[in-house]
């Protein structure tokens, strides 16, 4: 017993040549640790006390700046994002899965200039396009309603999640098709019921990055939507400030408010995440 025991002692013991790794992540983890304690510790705390002692602690936990900053407008705001979002998110990955499928199991000779055409999507910068995007959303009638948030963000996700998922088709073996073609299988039936419960790792890998996106977004939000009722949690917030004072308090805990979706999403989907990522890189 002693002898079985020694190697698996010698194993999770750290020795001396990985001390550097370690101290490497743990600088890695303060880094990124703290911003997120000192945030969360400046949302409990008064406007005085943010302004005065930045570093300290609170001496009073502050849990009214959360009462305060739901009633202020966080609360229709967080619905608008969470609406904007998940559209987002469903119309990203059916139209990318989609366009994926095709990509990755058709063989035509326009498929080439397909995939050059969907690459070159990923060049384009959304700044570029906010003139031309804002005089046809107003031609359209769709400024100042969701669709001027969600049309948007779809287009500008589907190519870098299009070439995501196909990759992670490519290397889904050709005999899987070719049986459910003998068993009379139509192109949309292998699609629906293969290729989609095969993909949900790459799916959702696809839809962490697009609600990453969505959530977050600024500009667009900002510039395509004047009312408050249409109005996201990013441009939302900048309601919070007053042209002479702001008050830090509610500001900061509706930020703690905005973050917690995508922390949580990320914490429940890593490990779906990072295997999509994994796999989706076996074929390009």
């Amino acid at each position: 017993m002693r002898n079985a025991a020694s190697p698996r002692l010698r194993r999770d013991s750290i020795g001396f040549a990985q001390l550097p790794v370690l101290l490497i992540l743990l600088l890695g983890l303060a880094i990124i640790a703290y911003p997120l304690f000192w945030i969360c510790m400046s949302s409990l705390k008064t406007t005085q006390e943010i302004s005065i002692s930045m570093w300290s602690l609170p001496r009073i936990l502050q849990f009214q700046n959360y009462v305060d900053a739901w009633k202020m407008g966080i609360s229709g705001y967080f619905l608008n994002s969470l609406i904007v979002t998940v559209s987002t998110i469903i119309g990203v990955l059916l139209f990318a899965s989609l366009c994926a499928y095709g990509l990755s199991r058709f063989r035509t000779h326009w498929l080439k200039y397909a995939l050059i055409f969907v690459m070159g999507g990923m060049m384009l910068n959304p700044q570029v396009c906010l003139i031309p995007l804002y005089g046809l959303l107003t031609k359209l009638g769709l400024r100042n309603t969701y669709f001027a948030m969600i049309i948007p963000y779809i287009a500008f996700r589907l190519p870098l999640t299009t070439l995501l998922i196909r990759s992670f088709f490519l290397a889904v073996p050709k005999e899987i098709q070719e049986s459910a073609t003998l068993d009379g299988c139509t192109n949309l039936q292998i699609y629906a019921k293969l290729f989609v419960p095969m993909s949900r790792p790459i799916l959702s890998t696809a839809a962490i990055l697009t609600a990453y996106y969505a959530w977050n977004e600024f500009l667009f939000a900002i510039i395509f939507i004047d009312s408050n009722k249409y109005r996201t949690i990013p441009a939302g917030l900048m309601s919070f400030r007053d042209a002479l004072q702001v008050n830090w308090g509610p500001l900061i805990a509706g930020m703690v408010i905005a973050s917690l979706p995508l922390i949580l999403l990320f914490v429940m989907a890593q490990k779906q995440f990072i295997r999509g990522m994994t796999e989706g890189s076996v074929k390009g």
